[in-house]
């Protein structure tokens, strides 16, 4: 764990190993007496593992490790974890520390991040997003659950409905040049966040978001369903290229045959019957 936890919350298993290898009796509790035994006990555990206790240089190595990656990565969980594998040697400070220091700069670095955006926008545009959570479809939904819709089958008219929307989207504002130094990994997060959330707690930020990745995955699904439909064409052009040329070899057989027919008339008058020529022919085909 990398730094010592509440005697209460030490797992049974972990209490009744201690005890068997100590061979002290049944239902011993994990306590000190005094606090000066507790002090000596956790600094014999420190030289035997090798690590140095101090939490001011903890501290401090915790939140240049989260500062360096926060601008790429959003999840608290994830700052957490770059704060623990950097500490170095030394005994980590409670989670706590950890999960309120992730969530100070995380705040700092994405209120930055939503100045930037901010100042890209243009006042008609910033004015233009909050529409989005007031105008409803005829079915009651609000225009924002509209970006979230996934694609329906590779028909052409869904494939022209699907170019109407990228034209929509693309008309609500270039997110490309808002969120130009933002991280993807960033972006997708915030998507992530509005997607979990009530549509009236959409941020700035995740409204931009939103509105960038519907651009990303309407152009996916354009894509990939321009392929599906060409793919569609090119399987119907081959089984009809299939039929033509089937038909071509039986007529070219067909006359082949009647040909040997009136050779062998000519050289054999009790030869093969033209019908069963043609028998053959059919069969052939």
């Amino acid at each position: 764990m990398g730094c010592f936890p509440v005697l209460e919350k030490v797992p049974e298993q972990v209490v009744e190993f201690v005890r068997r290898q100590v061979e002290l009796p049944e239902g011993t509790l994990p306590l000190y007496r005094a606090e000066r035994t507790a002090k000596h006990h956790r600094g014999l555990v420190r030289k035997k593992v090798g690590v140095k206790y101090d939490q001011g240089e903890a501290r401090e190595i915790a939140e240049r490790s989260i500062r360096k990656e926060v601008s790429a990565k959003n999840r608290p969980a994830d700052l957490i974890n770059i704060a623990l594998e950097g500490r170095g040697g030394l005994e980590l400070p409670g989670f706590s520390t950890f999960g309120k220091m992730a969530s100070k700069i995380r705040t700092e670095v994405n209120a930055s991040i939503r100045e930037g955006i901010h100042d890209w926008m243009s006042p008609v545009q910033r004015a233009g997003l909050p529409r989005l959570l007031e105008e409803r479809e005829s079915d009651g939904t609000t225009l924002f659950t509209r970006l979230k819709k996934p694609a329906k089958g590779p028909t052409w008219s869904h494939f022209r409905n699907l170019a109407k929307r990228l034209q929509w989207v693309d008309g609500l504002g270039d997110t490309s040049v808002w969120m130009e130094s933002v991280a993807t990994g960033k972006i997708t997060d915030f998507a992530r966040e509005a997607d979990a959330s009530e549509p009236r707690d959409y941020a700035l930020v995740k409204q931009v978001a939103l509105i960038a990745k519907a651009r990303m995955r309407v152009r996916d699904d354009l894509a990939t369903m321009f392929c599906k439909r060409v793919a569609m064409k090119i399987k119907k052009a081959v089984k009809e290229l299939w039929g033509e040329i089937r038909l071509a070899e039986r007529e070219i057989v067909e006359a082949l045959i009647g040909n040997y027919c009136t050779a062998l008339k000519n050289i054999d008058a009790d030869g093969p019957s033209q019908e069963a020529l043609q028998k053959a022919a059919a069969m052939t085909a």
